[in-house]
């Protein structure tokens, strides 16, 4: 008899089991589990070539409305201000849309991961759209700032969204290419933006800014939605921790508000401002108390630690916001030193912002070529670094020299962008992408916000002015001696030659894991 025929005559439902074996059967529990939100037996079929370039250009689209929108509108405040008769309250008109794009960076990515990527781009876009519309339609001031609220709300959700979906389309080591062109968008936004918010407010009416974003949104939408049924799903269902994620919304938008009133509409030691500082610590300190006793909590502690996550955040976040305390300070400098006036100053801030895109496109290109990715990065940062420690040394210069030494520190620093993003999703679970990658998002604005208010207050120290009211009153600016404002700008440049530094150490500390993806011949070189 070989092993394969039957060991008893018998039929087999006239036999017995034998009593142990019975016993153990009987333990096992009779539940009958959900596989509804499983993925797929089949594997869905491959995106072709046209299908990526299809979505990757709505996504583009997509990020596009929200990077206009954050600097549309400052050219158009004054306008607004005068057909509602209030200017007290303009700066909510950007608050507004700052604190609710930072709160809800977080809540979108992590509701990404349980709800799916399709359901969350047409809930942000929807209420990017609706809020527009508000905007576009509103009688006064607080109405417009509301409706600045609900829009920040939907803009706030599409970065981390779109960031997600790339993860979901290209592979890590082909994804550092595709963030280059995603730094474009936002270069193009950044310059186009008070542009067009010029030409609109004094050409046709301020309400075209708002407008403007809905044949733009329905067009992303039109574009996007037909592909995403071929995305590969990578979400899983489960039980949404809410009390979480308000804390950790409260707890961003109390600090958001010190970084924004501090200095400014109270000093940093005013029982308000220091009752706020608490607030958000309390809060912040409630929401770790909370994640640490939750099953599954709505921000995973343990994704921020590990020897990749944290290092890459910092060291985006250093980056970010070296870039954007000078891009808002700068125009201070070039003012002073150099008599510039506010459309030439627009334009010497080029350099900074725009250089940056070909430091990425480096950084992207070398991810998918070499094994050793990190290094482009860790010399960028280093040489980011070194161009700010000359800004604070040769301060003052020709301005030909100022914006060449500008250009090589925005090159080196972009470099920076690519790599943190990619390896932060290349480190963490494919189920939990999103939620990592709108942690990245919301510690990024957090940092960029500290930073600027940090800029500011050397400049406060060094100077003994008032430079908020730079734009508004220029008799305490016009006030300030050149001199002056070159030796208060060596601190600042030193300040951000520090944050590059910090950026490199991150980088040479952060753990190097092999991406994900399709092998080159030139892979393998060192």
């Amino acid at each position: 008899m070989n092993k394969f025929e039957r060991q008893s005559p018998q039929p087999a439902d006239g036999q017995t089991l034998p009593e142990a074996i019975a016993g153990d059967l009987s333990q096992v529990p009779g539940e009958v589990i959900d596989i509804s939100d499983g993925p797929p037996i089949a594997p869905p079929a491959p995106l072709t070539q046209s299908e990526v370039r299809t979505i990757l250009m709505s996504l583009m689209l997509t990020m596009f409305l929200a990077a206009l929108d954050q600097t549309i509108v400052a050219t158009a405040l004054p306008t607004i201000g005068r057909q509602f008769q209030d200017v007290s309250n303009l700066s909510w008109v950007i608050t507004a849309y700052l604190l609710a794009s930072t709160a809800v960076a977080p809540v979108f990515g992590t509701l990404s991961d349980i709800y799916g990527r399709r359901a969350m781009i047409i809930t942000a876009l929807s209420l990017f759209v609706a809020g527009s519309i508000l905007c576009a339609l509103a009688p006064n001031m607080p109405v417009l700032i509301l409706a600045r609220g609900l829009q920040g709300i939907g803009g706030g959700g599409i970065l981390p969204i779109v960031q997600t979906v790339i993860s979901d389309v290209v592979t890590p080591r082909e994804r550092g290419q595709y963030q280059a062109y995603f730094s474009g968008v936002w270069v193009a936004a950044g310059i186009g933006g008070p542009v067009l918010g010029g030409v609109f407010a004094e050409h046709l009416h301020w309400s075209m800014i708002f407008w403007i974003n809905v044949p733009l949104g329905l067009a992303s939408l039109a574009l996007l939605l037909p592909k995403m049924g071929k995305i590969p799903a990578f979400h899983r269902r489960r039980k949404v921790d809410w009390l979480g994620g308000v804390l950790l919304m409260a707890s961003a938008v109390v600090f958001m508000l010190v970084l924004t009133w501090g200095g400014n509409r109270y000093l940093w030691l005013s029982p308000t401002i220091v009752a706020m500082v608490g607030a958000a610590l309390v809060l912040a300190l409630a929401f770790v108390w909370h994640a640490l006793r939750t099953d599954e909590p709505f921000l995973p502690l343990p994704l921020m630690g590990g020897p990749v996550v944290p290092y890459a955040m910092a060291a985006g976040g250093c980056a970010i916001g070296a870039m954007l305390g000078l891009t808002v300070h700068m125009p201070l400098y070039y003012d002073v030193v150099y008599h510039l006036s506010a459309s030439e100053a627009g334009l010497a801030l080029i350099p900074l912002v725009a250089v940056s895109v070909p430091g990425a496109a480096i950084a992207g290109r070398a991810m998918v070529h070499m094994t050793h990715y990190k290094r482009v990065a860790i010399i960028g940062t280093i040489c980011s670094a070194a161009t700010g420690c000359a800004l604070a040394i040769a301060t003052p210069l020709p301005l030909w020299a100022l914006l060449g030494l500008l250009s090589l520190f925005a090159l080196g620093l972009g470099t920076t962008f690519p790599v943190s993003v990619v390896s932060i999703q290349n480190a963490v679970a494919r189920s939990q992408v999103g939620t990592a990658t709108g942690a990245m998002n919301f510690f990024r604005a957090l940092m960029a916000s500290f930073t600027v208010a940090a800029f500011t207050a050397i400049l406060l120290m060094a100077l003994g002015a008032d430079i908020s009211l730079v734009g508004e009153h220029r008799g305490p600016v016009n006030s300030i001696p050149a001199a002056d404002m070159v030796a208060a700008f060596q601190y600042v440049f030193g300040a951000a030659a520090a944050l590059m530094a910090c950026a490199a150490l991150c980088m040479i500390v952060m753990e190097e894991r092999p991406l994900a993806g399709p092998a080159t011949p030139v892979e393998m070189a060192e």
